[in-house]
């Protein structure tokens, strides 16, 4: 570790630093051990990096230090490895802070109940750094945020330091947006370009140089406030367009009109259409809040977002939507949703992850249990129901087994998640009714007078 006393006099901090990465001496931290922090520390270790993971719950870092993996597309071999070679250090003490060259940050950004940005964790993981801050220290947010995050909330608690150190001289920020997409095997942290946007001029080029080395291609922008904007822009654009779609289905179901096989014949088009599918709600950390980060800030501006408040307003709706279609299909079978038996397939937020974040599958069995149903569930990647910040309410379960039996006790079955590992021909065989929200039964002949689509 180094300070103001041990500083060379005649190399400057962003100097050291610059030569601190470019020999893969820096040592970098990473806060927040979930699903961006652990597959940002695999793109650094693989570039040769000694990295320090914090994080506050204590039974990750025990995890970690036992080789033990808690993300399924990290296995266990590869955190053993990791803490064999000494290449990861993961600790829940943030006064070691100071020992990061670079400390990348990673934490949650919720929504708060009024739907405005929770920036708590990123404050408190900034004030943690404010208290150990050294000269040479560069200090990256990567957890998704609104324009001016970086500039406005973070800088000024880093320039209260004890020490009174400049930022662009003694320490350097920058902001540079996280992109994973769990369970998708084609693209890695390390695979996927880093947009890359600082403070200030030198802090900009010391995230470059250190982004280059562990991923595959660095974006640099003109300001943190670019690259804050960049990242609502994609997700707010997937949000619109999984509205405008979702929106269809429920025209074209009432019109008769299978609206996958509508986006599959557009699709074809090689230029102009993007496709973009239809489910039961959105999920996942980022497209479900994104959007409502913008319409804050707009409102704070004096703005109304109106075509963004609307496809908020038609996401949240489609949990609704598919209880409507569930106590449909359940009327012409001569059944009230209460007291029916009602599976759900799948808790995860997307197919073949074990990530329940924002799942609207949460939403789904809520609504259901509220209207009276006898709920249950399986996730081969779920084991045990995560206990909700949103949903304390619902009853600790566990995952229940899919076997012939079990499928012909149920009166409904609903698909809310399509992992890849269901065989939808015994589900639709064994069931008495299926509601699927993903078109996961598009293959199966046997028995499609049992299935409905929400």
């Amino acid at each position: 570790m180094i300070n103001n006393n041990t500083l060379s006099q005649t190399m400057s901090a962003s100097e050291l630093l610059r030569e601190r990465i470019a020999d893969g001496t820096a040592k970098v931290g990473v806060v927040g051990l979930g699903y961006v922090g652990l597959p940002l520390i695999s793109a650094f270790t693989n570039a040769g990096f000694q990295c320090i993971g914090f994080d506050v719950d204590q039974r990750k870092v025990d995890a970690l230090l036992k080789g033990e993996s808690y993300i399924k597309h990290i296995a266990d071999q590869t955190i053993g490895e990791w803490i064999e070679k000494k290449m990861l250090d993961p600790t829940a003490d943030m006064s070691r802070l100071a020992e990061a060259d670079v400390v990348l940050i990673c934490v949650p950004t919720p929504l708060s109940d009024t739907r405005d940005p929770d920036l708590k964790y990123v404050t408190s993981t900034t004030e943690a750094i404010a208290k150990v801050l050294r000269p040479g220290q560069m200090v990256i947010l990567e957890s998704t945020t609104y324009p001016t995050t970086t500039r406005d909330v973070m800088v000024p608690i880093l320039e209260k330091n004890a020490s009174g150190l400049k930022i662009g001289e003694d320490f350097f920020v920058a902001y540079s947006p996280e992109r994973e997409d769990p369970g998708n095997a084609d693209y890695t942290a390390a695979g996927i370009p880093k947009v890359v946007g600082g403070v200030d001029e030198a802090s900009t080029k010391l995230a470059c140089d250190l982004y280059s080395k562990a991923i595959v291609q660095v974006v640099p922008v003109s300001s943190a406030e670019v690259a804050e904007a960049c990242k609502i822009l994609e997700n707010t654009y997937r949000s619109v367009n999984i509205a405008l779609v979702n929106e269809l289905k429920t025209l074209y179901d009432r019109m008769g009109i299978d609206v996958w096989e509508v986006i599959d014949a557009a699709k074809t088009k090689p230029f102009g259409f993007q496709a973009f599918y239809p489910g039961p709600g959105l999920g996942g950390h980022c497209i479900p809040i994104d959007p409502f980060y913008l319409s804050w800030l707009a409102r704070r501006e004096g703005m109304a977002t109106r075509f963004i408040e609307l496809a908020g307003e038609v996401n949240t709706n489609m949990p609704h939507y598919v209880i409507t279609r569930v106590a449909e299909a359940l009327n012409d079978a001569g059944k009230p949703i209460k007291g029916s038996r009602i599976l759900i397939l799948g808790m995860a937020y997307k197919k073949d992850v074990d990530d329940s974040r924002e799942s609207p599958s949460f939403e789904l069995m809520d609504l259901l249990l509220d209207r009276g149903a006898d709920v249950c569930y399986n996730d081969p990647y779920i084991p045990e129901l995560p206990p909700k910040r949103r949903y304390q309410d619902l009853p600790s379960l566990s995952s229940v087994p899919l076997s012939s039996e079990y499928l012909r006790a149920m009166d409904c079955v609903l698909i809310a998640t399509d992992h890849s590992d269901y065989d939808y021909d015994f589900i639709v065989k064994h069931s008495p009714l299926v509601v699927d929200t993903r078109n996961a039964t598009k293959d199966v002949t046997e028995g499609r007078e049992k299935i409905r689509k929400a």
